[in-house]
């Protein structure tokens, strides 16, 4: 390891601009005064993001940073240090052979805890860099506490669930090692940018996904005993009735995350083994977002304009669950919350609260449905009304009319097309004519992965790659294309962040008078291409050639709109799709 100390990593710091001199001096002198270690306050001051420390720890000592979530750790060697010790010094062993220790740290220039771990355990130590809230999670998942002070270490320790009489107790108490596992892996998923995180329970044990960029990642599962534990516990925080557990239910958590509230969205279901329990993570800077950082295209971005600026019509978005249809809605209600404006919406549920909007909660138990709320609405004197989503043929018609009569409604449908919107509002019974008088556009929307800058690099094609690029694409492939070569950072998946691709059908004269003719959805979309439309693969195309996402990623998030409307792939095109697609999932 290099010699390195923390005036090297404050000169590091400077350096690269991440932290101000003032602030930088006004650090130190509260690490004397403390005596807490300057990495420690730089995380808890949340000065930096803990991703910008260790890419400069990284960077500056040498030290390869591991991801916990998916590192095997070896419990024997964990077992060879005291749980009181891991959890003083915030460190974790996570692998040992040749009288050496691999030991997770957070912060590695901590040689007090370096020395001392390799006096007692008699062993070498190498250090490697994890992230802390990773480091918590597993010192409660393996030791059953988080706990910073030593008397509640001993404790914690001389304690254990099968002692506790009463369950409430050990789930309802701050200091009880439940609570500290359960707060720590919401940290985590904080920490990590999840979007849910999945409680599946077993006949053995408890199985922990993470959902990182839409895609879910297995943890490691804490001991058996604790399962009905930790379940009680996220239902007690949901305000849930933990005594029901042949009922789903639904509650929310709020969660404060620095500055930041975060809104966290709780829903069980009754399985074989027990309840499962999947928890949302919302938060207001990624819900709601200026519509320039939406990820359209400059044309289709122009085009979401021209349709916002409509006093009245319906605008809708579709895409599976998942596909950033609350975000696009919640954006453009920003962007039109004027206090001339009255805006209101009804929603099934509610998931972010918008200052200046009169938000409604669907609520069947006193029959205040959509088709109900709506009805109610439209005697407040409305400007615009956001409905949800569009999930029956009486919904639909009160939408429809709502548009119709002065108002912009803006709302969701679940169709793999744009195209495909005014086949399922025909199936729900409406008249083409008042599809035409009423709807405005429709914009389909995917999330797709971006390439890990960390490890961004591209390969070569092979010929078949070559001949699918240009009938999939319908484009000269280049030589080359962008890729993730795996590293830490991204999980080893070669993807970090999400970005939207979008289609949108804007409804002129001759898409209405295909709908007239009773067009099919392949028909509605031919006639949109020929018009200029850039469809949902096209648009994938555009990010491909920006070498901000891959071909595999593009052809995961667009297959089965694919499958359904193309039929122009020979069955060689069509296996390699398969192919790649599974290669994604």
């Amino acid at each position: 390891m290099k010699v390195f100390n923390c005036r090297k990593l404050e000169s590091a710091l400077l350096n690269r601009g991440l932290i101000e001199r003032e602030a930088l001096v006004d650090l130190v002198a509260e690490s004397r005064r403390s005596g807490k270690r300057v990495v420690r306050l730089i995380l808890e001051k949340r000065m930096i993001t803990e991703e910008q420390l260790l890419t400069v720890l990284e960077s500056e000592l040498g030290i390869e940073q591991v991801n916990l979530s998916l590192f095997p750790v070896d419990q024997q060697v964990i077992a060879r240090l005291p749980a009181e010790i891991a959890a003083r010094y915030r460190v974790l062993p996570i692998a040992g052979e040749n009288g050496r220790i691999t030991l997770a740290m957070s912060d590695p220039l901590d040689l007090e805890a370096i020395d001392y771990i390799a006096m007692i355990t008699g062993a070498e130590i190498v250090p490697v860099l994890a992230r802390d809230s990773a480091i918590k999670q597993l010192i409660s998942r393996f030791y059953g506490f988080t706990s910073s002070r030593r008397e509640d270490h001993q404790a914690a320790g001389q304690r254990t669930l099968n002692d506790d009489p009463e369950p409430e107790v050990t789930v309802r108490s701050e200091s009880s090692p439940v609570v500290q596992i359960v707060n720590s892996l919401i940290e985590q998923a904080i920490e990590e940018g999840a979007s849910d995180i999945h409680l599946e329970p077993g006949e053995k044990e408890l199985r922990i996904r993470m959902r990182l960029d839409g895609v879910l990642h297995d943890l490691a599962s804490p001991a058996g005993q604790l399962q009905s534990h930790i379940i009680s516990r996220v239902k007690i925080m949901a305000n849930l009735d933990i005594a029901e557990k042949r009922l789903s239910q639904d509650g929310n958590i709020d969660w404060q995350d620095g500055q930041a509230g975060i809104n966290l969205r709780v829903s069980t279901l009754p399985t074989i083994n027990g309840e499962k329990i999947v928890i949302r993570l919302l938060e207001k800077e990624r819900i709601v977002l200026p519509l320039e950082q939406l990820g359209f295209s400059l044309d289709n971005y122009n085009l979401f304009l021209r349709l916002l600026l409509n006093q009245h019509g319906l605008l809708l978005v579709t895409g599976p669950t998942g596909c950033g249809k609350t975000t696009t809605l919640y954006s453009a209600l920003h962007h039109l919350n004027r206090p001339q404006k009255n805006i209101i919406t009804v929603e099934d549920p509610v998931e972010f609260r918008l200052k200046g909007i009169n938000q409604v909660q669907v609520n069947r138990k006193i029959n205040r449905t959509f088709a109900n709320a709506l009805r109610s609405i439209l005697r407040q004197d409305p400007n615009i009304i956001m409905v949800g989503e569009i999930r029956d043929p009486e919904t639909a018609t009160i939408t429809v009319q709502s548009a119709l009569t002065g108002h912009l409604v803006l709302s969701t449908l679940h169709t793999n097309n744009a195209a495909g919107a005014v086949t399922r509002l025909t199936d729900m019974g409406l008249e083409k004519y008042l599809i035409n008088s009423s709807l405005l556009g429709v914009i389909a929307q995917r999330l797709v992965r971006q390439i890990c800058p960390d490890c961004a690099g591209e390969y070569r094609l092979s010929e078949q790659e070559k001949i699918f690029f240009h009938n999939y694409f319908d484009h000269e492939p280049p030589d080359k294309l962008p890729c993730g070569l795996k590293c830490n950072r991204c999980n080893h998946t070669g993807y970090k962040g999400r970005i939207s691709i979008q289609e949108i059908l804007i409804i002129n004269h001759d898409i209405q008078n295909r709908i007239m003719q009773d067009a099919t959805t392949e028909e509605l979309q031919r006639g949109a291409v020929n018009q200029g439309m850039r469809t949902l693969v096209k648009d994938g195309l555009r990010l491909i050639l920006e070498n901000k996402t891959t071909v595999g990623e593009i052809v995961r998030s667009t297959f089965n709109t694919i499958i359904d409307t193309e039929s122009s792939l020979n069955k060689e095109s069509i296996a390699y799709l398969s192919s790649l697609h599974r290669e994604q999932e």
